[in-house]
């Protein structure tokens, strides 16, 4: 794969990663999701994250590879020190580390926000099958995570009924009080300082403190 660079999405970018995450809904348990997003409403999507917190592209000889974005755990303000994160690669780019830069680079921004929980929502199968594995719960465990709750058969897709697992990585210690969370704009500029640290498949941007995927 040719050097990997990770940087801020913008809005700009929904179609390219709509197209990444198209398959995830059409032939996938991964995402609940039963209908494709518009362009329009991805659009939407990655301009209400980039209003608080971090979406990030991957991308390698100017095509997109994957990407990863934080987004509240809960609405209300006691939460607002967790932070709930995602990912998707294209389908040809897994199992390259891939997954584990763009999670470094996420974890080290979110810690600039002075977020101190990172929390996955993640589809699990009763038995592994064709449209769900267990790839992304084992991913989460070699990225630190550990499991905090497990809700049954509460997702019906492709005929079959799916758990959802909550899993969990503190960033940070819990102060008391806390710093106060910091929004993507408040931490922008260091954000996008910490990315020029990313150098390649495998390689933690300066700072993020990851151990991972």
């Amino acid at each position: 794969m040719d050097s990997v660079h990770i940087r801020l999405a913008s809005p700009g970018d929904a179609a390219a990663l709509l197209a990444i995450y198209r398959p995830y809904v059409e032939d996938t348990a991964i995402t609940f999701e039963y209908t494709v997003p518009s362009r329009g409403e991805f659009t939407r999507r990655v301009t209400e994250t980039l209003r608080a917190y971090p979406y990030l592209v991957a991308e390698a000889a100017g095509e997109v590879l994957g990407y990863a974005y934080a987004s509240p755990f809960h609405p209300r303000a006691a939460y607002q020190w967790a932070a709930e994160s995602t990912v998707y690669l294209r389908r040809d780019c897994r199992g390259q580390g891939l997954g584990r830069q763009l999670y470094a680079a996420l974890e080290g921004i979110l810690a600039l926000q002075n977020v101190l929980n990172c929390n996955a929502c993640i589809a699990v199968p009763e038995q592994e099958d064709e449209t769900l594995t267990l790839a992304s719960f084992r991913f989460h465990q070699g990225m630190g995570y550990r499991l905090v709750g497990q809700f049954h058969q509460v997702g019906y897709k492709f005929g079959r009924w799916y758990h959802m697992v909550w899993m969990e990585k503190a960033l940070g210690p819990h102060s008391t009080p806390p710093q106060p969370f910091r929004s993507l704009p408040q931490v922008r500029s260091q954000a996008e300082a910490l990315l020029t640290g990313a150098a390649g498949p495998g390689t933690p941007p300066a700072g993020a403190g990851a151990s991972w995927r």
